[in-house]
């Protein structure tokens, strides 16, 4: 499910989850970003990717995916894994990075909700509280997925490479070229946005319901 139910039913609310992706968005490119220099490679560093400016990170399609469908991407950032000053532990950090981050801020959210919830704010919340606990709920739900379906093992996602991390070293040639080819990314994506969609979608639905279970929420 997109955001575009929630513009019509509360513009307001619309516009925090917007302002809320937005910075996730930028922070999950900026935990690549930064850990890759971390790790030795200033490649991100030196195109100017390693920035919370939502600008510098955010994909027109992959935004637009985000709107329409619930999920989608944001510019990946560019690495040089040759630099890591160790090649496996680099390549493993720095994918898994941004996930770490969207998980953290999904969970911060979630946290925010249920202890609004222990306080007694929710039995009646109005005004301006009742549009940031919808914004806070729907921007949870969205960083979460955006975890998840990152972490899908398919080229280009992040998914891809923490599996490559572990692959030996022969295998990785053929990845990179994968990851490389603009025609694979277009076809995987359009994949799972038609074919997959519908089995996508329903397993994102249930990681959140299961997610939110967690803090009685």
């Amino acid at each position: 499910m997109g955001l575009l139910p929630l513009l019509q039913s509360d513009p307001l609310a619309f516009v925090l989850v917007v302002l809320v992706l937005m910075l996730s968005l930028a922070l999950h490119e900026w935990g690549h970003a930064i850990t890759a220099l971390w790790m030795g490679d200033p490649t991100a560093k030196e195109q100017g990717r390693v920035s919370l400016n939502p600008l510098k990170h955010l994909d027109p399609i992959g935004s637009v995916m985000i709107l329409l469908v619930g999920f989608g991407w944001a510019k990946p950032v560019p690495i040089y894994p040759p630099n890591f000053r160790h090649y496996r532990v680099g390549l493993f950090v720095v994918s898994i990075a941004g996930i770490v981050i969207n998980l953290l801020i999904a969970t911060s959210l979630a946290l925010f909700l249920r202890w609004l919830l222990d306080m007694g704010y929710l039995q009646n919340p109005g005004g301006f509280l009742r549009v940031a606990v919808q914004a806070a709920a729907v921007a949870a739900s969205i960083n979460l997925t955006l975890a998840v379906f990152n972490l899908l093992p398919i080229p280009p996602l992040d998914g891809s490479k923490i599996v490559q991390s572990f692959l030996p070293l022969r295998y990785h040639p053929y990845i990179w070229r994968l990851e490389t080819n603009p025609t694979y990314a277009i076809v995987a994506m359009l994949l799972l946005l038609t074919v997959f969609r519908q089995p996508l979608s329903s397993f994102l639905s249930t990681v959140r319901t299961q997610f939110f279970n967690l803090f009685g929420l």
